[in-house]
């Protein structure tokens, strides 16, 4: 049996980030792309950049709904009446909240698709749009029991053109999973950021990746975020107040002087980033980072990847941290345990300062 295909027109409802980004990928497939934004200065953009044109089409195929959290249940409302034979999905970050709209509106439930890419940047609007925004990343798609075969697959194919992996969760698995593995943490990052407002000049030139890399996601949209943790409150509640219950713990731990409950909370922490999927799906324990000493200035890069391409290992991932007081920076290169030591041994040969 030949797979259900996305061939188009797909009308694309909002053309920010994500909207874009979709309208990228399907374009470079040529499937017909229609974009419908009511901030004209964001629909030009997004148009400039060949994510689609300005028109909506008339008997779409397919209806993308990437509009802000607030708005999602009322566009997806919109769209099922406006284009009665279309299928109707949308790429919010909450999926329980708007089927419920959907379902308390009476529109036709068999052509609604819940669906949440699992990819986005700090940046924001259709400047920020890539066509491999989704490439390689996880795609939820989350039917309801009333959603039709033929509008999940063609979600999926959706998924498939955009170069994500589909998977599959019922709205109500999907916000629990996003509560723990999104959404808290962006909690964590920001209330983390949050206390550097206290923090003096001074005391911040000694901070170093690990604030960085705590702290970076924090750099979102505010009221976008807002609009997200307070539309999956409910899936929020349990992981937070486990959250306040270890840091309850902690706290009384450290009032005590008790070394081994804080030595048992942070081997739960690294217990937990080892389940962290790598690359591939891989599992990160067999990965392992080297911290390389790289001049800022230009070729030092060139030549650092050129002299480990020239190793034979292949490089798994990279992570750049610039010195503050020095015009220097590190590289961590991460390669498979069981390659490290050759790496190492061939940068260090070659004139690198490597540090495992």
């Amino acid at each position: 049996m030949t797979p259900t295909r996305l061939h188009g027109p797909v009308v694309i409802v909002g053309a920010g980030l994500v909207g874009t980004s979709v309208g990228l990928a399907l374009r470079g497939h040529d499937i017909a792309v229609c974009l419908v934004d009511p901030d004209d200065d964001n629909l030009r953009e997004a148009v400039s950049r060949g994510a689609g044109a300005g028109t909506a089409a008339a008997d779409p195929e397919l209806v993308v709904v990437a509009v802000p959290p607030r708005s999602i249940g009322d566009a997806l409302v919109d769209a099922l009446q406006r284009w009665p034979r279309a299928v109707v999905t949308d790429v919010g970050s909450v999926k329980v909240l708007p089927f419920a709209q959907v379902e308390a509106s009476g529109a036709d439930l068999s052509r609604y698709v819940g669906s949440h890419p699992m990819a986005g940047s700090e940046r924001s609007g259709p400047g920020a749009a890539s066509a491999t925004l989704f490439t390689g990343r996880s795609w939820a798609v989350s039917a309801s029991e009333r959603s039709s075969p033929h509008a999940v697959a063609l979600v999926r194919s959706l998924v498939g053109l955009c170069g994500a992996s589909v998977v599959e969760l019922t709205p109500s698995d999907h916000d629990s999973a996003v509560a723990q593995v999104s959404h808290l943490p962006h909690v964590i990052a920001a209330l983390a950021a949050g206390q550097l407002a206290m923090v003096s000049d001074r005391a911040l030139t000694l901070a170093g990746p690990g604030l960085r890399d705590v702290t970076r996601i924090a750099a979102g949209d505010p009221d976008l975020w807002c609009q997200i943790l307070t539309g999956n409150a409910r899936q929020l509640y349990g992981p937070l107040h486990a959250l306040r219950h270890d840091l309850d713990q902690l706290l009384d731990a450290l009032s005590a002087g008790d070394a081994a409950v804080v030595e048992e909370l942070l081997l739960r922490g690294q217990r937990g980033t080892e389940r962290i999927p790598g690359k591939h799906g891989g599992t990160v324990s067999t990965a392992v980072g080297l911290l390389v000493q790289v001049a800022d200035r230009p070729g030092e890069l060139g030549r650092l990847f050129a002299d480990a391409g020239a190793s034979g290992v292949n490089v798994e991932d990279l992570r750049i941290d610039h010195d503050p007081s020095r015009p220097v920076g590190r590289v961590e290169v991460v390669v498979r345990r069981d390659a490290a030591d050759h790496l190492a041994g061939w940068l260090t040969d070659a004139g690198w300062l490597v540090q495992r």
